[in-house]
């Protein structure tokens, strides 16, 4: 008789189970056997056991939790966020580079703490001027006066001062504007028949009226401390702040 193994199981074979358990070693109830035992029933009260690591740090409320409302937190501290500012006053250019902080009330400002705030009366580094004073004076409506200003002010005025630099380095830039565009239409004049030079006389004349009321428009937004970037010459900006370096 050929020997049977336990993957043998023809499911049309009416005994194929007992022969499974047989092969198995199984004990099930046959007609002159008694019925295998029951699984007895568990009584008593149901007891904790102990809990794992990963199951208590389920129950921490800074780790994996069910859906919550946001205005009703269970954080005992809300998590820090990139887009929180801190709230300590960050050091300048020139303390982190010495490492010695100071007192915070000597030293000037950061750029991105003051940028749309009054400017004071503090001394300016390396001028001993009023900062209210320097930032006003690039945007003197006379090209010539307020240009030399800014030069000055680039030059002198060290970098840890990003705002009267900025404010330098962009009047300076609407000065040369300025200049240019009377010096191009002084050349044309001289090219242009009678009735033409005299449009182009009237219009560089409304130009200079209107450059000199931006001029001053310009010294009182930056006196109150407002936001105060012409954009169309942020590249001529940027290049004269970069390339004027301040005497070390």
């Amino acid at each position: 008789m050929e020997k049977k193994s336990k993957y043998d199981t023809n499911p049309l074979d009416p005994d194929v189970a007992r022969r499974t358990d047989d092969v198995w070693g199984a004990t099930r109830s046959t007609a002159g056997a008694p019925e295998a035992a029951e699984t007895d029933d568990v009584t008593g009260a149901t007891r904790d056991i102990n809990r794992t690591p990963q199951q208590q740090a389920r129950e921490d409320l800074g780790s994996e939790a069910p859906t919550r409302r946001y205005d009703e937190p269970k954080f005992h501290t809300s998590y820090p966020s990139v887009f929180v500012p801190p709230v300590y006053e960050p050091p300048t250019a020139r303390g982190a580079a010495s490492g010695i902080h100071g007192d915070a009330s000597a030293a000037p400002p950061a750029q991105g703490a003051t940028a749309n705030q009054p400017p004071t009366s503090r001394p300016v580094a390396n001028i001993k001027m009023p900062e209210n004073i320097v930032l006003m004076a690039p945007y003197l409506p006379f090209p010539f006066v307020g240009a030399v200003i800014a030069c000055v002010l680039l030059y002198l005025v060290p970098r840890i001062e990003p705002r009267v630099r900025f404010h330098a380095a962009q009047g300076l830039a609407l000065h040369i504007i300025v200049l240019a565009v009377s010096v191009l239409t002084g050349m044309a004049e001289d090219f242009m028949p009678g009735s033409s030079r005299w449009m182009l006389t009237i219009a560089s004349a409304a130009f200079n009226i209107m450059a000199a009321i931006f001029f001053i428009v310009s010294m009182i937004r930056v006196y109150k401390g407002e936001p105060h970037v012409v954009t169309l010459i942020n590249d001529l900006t940027r290049f004269l702040n970069e390339k004027i370096e301040p005497r070390k």
